[in-house]
């Protein structure tokens, strides 16, 4: 077991809101955010969120009930998100593109009756409203959040492609929600919340079956305070390049609250590609960069990044998905020569302890690990399905305690006892249903999910293994590899792969890779099958989806 970082830290008490307005205090004219030009001060935003939080008070919303937002990162979200939390009820957190059957789902499990989306998203909810029991549906737009100069070139660009909602529908636009607010002149006080919900963030946890995730305000203020001391650099004076979702940890709590209970500035971004992710970097000169690591992959290629000067960086941390030792040279070559004073730092989490575990540390990164323990963080390797800890270099399943852990699953009692065990210590810890490894030093090594391990002839065979060592060959950008149905060994290796540009796909050179593989990788984990595809298809927040690759194998 390893509890390596034992950077001694403050962990406050009370609601997320109570630390925002604490900072706020302090840094009341600092920059709390900035979208597409247009700058929030700290004391103006703590401003808008108490106008919100009367305007919820007036529409019914009380302690404890479960409110949904389903929101990219604009300012209305951030601004709901703290107002929430202000009258002490819990905001349930929802991906704008899922589908309607996924959106009915998210309501009702929840029994919610007040719903946040943007206008564009309308009609995912506009045919199942009938089956649910909302009674409020709020409805934003980025117009009202622009500065008033970009107001109208908005509106005869993007703003045109909007379907525009019949008025008949029963919705309540977001100012005349803020408005309501006008009649409440004090907000009902609350219960002390530390301890008691404040975020359902969805995750597919150990199982892939969707579930809500219950967060208490102490632990995603943990998680955040926790942030700041692994990363002792971050000031009231530096900016966060916040393109990772809000509707999910990285984006909320790191791209978000933790800057905003440092004084710090969140750049929001509501939607981007590489080179809009590029060329906002380079326009803000953002101090911290968080992503996963297709997109730094793509970022690297883009036009405005060949001469770039990335002296301005403190902190760039890839998450979310594995980053291979070969894309991470990549990565880390690409900073030096842009002068960049940092390297890339891979982490490891779960939604189910809010979003970071571990961490490199800022000097001696361990290439190819996920790092060492968050301070007050707990984490081990045991044998899988049991506590059983296993010797230090062996593979096994990778379980953390901490503060940051979960409540529970929502509503869930058999999922959240298989995920969150009482061990012989007297702590719970999260079984996380990944493969890793410890080495002598304290530093974990993500081998892959337990349902991703292939078994063939008898040998246990890990992908992410042969990933790193496919990724190697000159010939290769990407590569998935997985187990498919064999009648001979139960599973054979295949691998999918994504040729460099100037490759192309042929028998030749599918020769050449395994004349590349031969010496690297053990016989019966050789791949016995190569197919080239022109991407890795993904998932709605950018990791690789191997059901898909595994369903498109079957058709063939």
């Amino acid at each position: 077991m390893n509890e390596a970082n034992t950077v001694p830290v403050v962990y406050p008490e009370g609601r997320m809101v109570d630390e925002v307005e604490r900072i706020a205090g302090r840094f009341p004219n600092n920059t709390a955010y900035e979208f597409m030009g247009r700058r929030r001060t700290y004391s103006g935003f703590v401003k808008d969120v108490d106008r919100c939080a009367r305007a919820l008070s007036a529409i019914g919303v009380r302690e404890g009930e479960v409110v949904c937002i389903s929101m990219p990162n604009v300012p209305q979200a951030i601004t709901f998100i703290y107002a929430v939390n202000k009258i002490g009820a819990v905001a349930n957190m929802i991906h704008p593109l899922s589908s309607e059957g996924e959106m009915l789902s998210f309501i009702n499990r929840v029994e919610a009756k007040t719903l946040l989306l943007m206008d564009q998203f309308y009609g995912s909810i506009k045919n199942i409203r009938g089956n649910t029991g909302l009674q409020n549906v709020i409805v934003a737009s980025i117009k009202e959040a622009l500065p008033a100069y970009k107001k109208l070139p908005y509106s005869l660009t993007m703003g045109r492609k909007i379907k525009k909602i019949d008025p008949s529908e029963k919705i309540i636009r977001w100012n005349d929600f803020l408005k309501k607010a006008d009649g409440v002149d004090e907000l009902p006080k609350t219960s002390d919340r530390t301890d008691k919900e404040a975020l359902i963030l969805h995750s597919g946890g150990t199982t892939g079956k969707i579930k809500g995730v219950c967060l208490s305000n102490r632990s995603v203020n943990a998680c955040a305070a926790q942030m700041k001391a692994a990363n002792p650099m971050i000031n009231d004076t530096d900016k966060m390049l916040t393109v990772m979702p809000i509707f999910h940890g990285n984006g909320l709590v790191i791209g978000v609250h933790t800057m905003l209970i440092t004084g710090a500035k969140c750049v929001l971004i509501p939607r981007f590609t590489p080179e809009t992710y590029a060329r906002d970097l380079l326009r803000y000169r953002c101090n911290y960069m968080s992503g996963v690591p297709t997109l730094f992959e793509r970022m690297m290629e883009v036009e405005c990044m060949k001469k770039a000067d990335l002296s301005f960086l403190k902190g760039v941390f890839s998450g979310a998905d594995s980053l291979s030792v070969e894309l991470e040279r990549r990565i880390d070559k690409f900073l030096e020569e842009h002068n960049s004073p940092v390297r890339v730092r891979q982490g490891y989490g779960m939604t189910e302890g809010v979003v970071a575990s571990s961490l490199n540390p800022m000097t001696g990164i361990r290439e190819g690990s996920i790092g060492l323990p968050l301070p007050d963080t707990k984490m081990k390797i045991v044998r899988p399905g049991t506590d059983e800890e296993l010797p230090v270099g062996e593979v096994g399943e990778i379980v953390f305690s901490s503060i940051t852990n979960m409540m529970c699953y929502y509503k869930d009692e058999e999922e959240t006892a298989n995920t969150m065990r009482l061990h012989s210590d007297g702590n719970y810890w999260i079984h996380s249903g990944d493969l890793g490894t410890m080495d002598e030093d304290g530093f974990f090594y993500f081998k892959g999910r337990i349902k991703r391990m292939i078994i063939t002839n008898g040998y246990n065979v890990f992908p992410m293994e042969l990933e790193n060592i496919i990724e190697g060959c000159s010939l290769v950008d990407r590569c998935c590899v997985l187990g498919v149905p064999d009648k001979e060994r139960i599973e054979k290796v295949k691998a999918f792969i994504v040729l460099n540009k100037d490759v192309a796909p042929s028998d030749e050179t599918r020769a050449k890779i395994k004349e590349f593989c031969k010496t690297k990788i053990a016989r019966y984990a050789m791949p016995r099958e190569i197919e080239f595809i022109d991407a890795l298809p993904k998932t709605k927040v950018g990791k690789v989806d191997f059901n898909k690759l595994l369903e498109g194998s079957k058709k063939e």
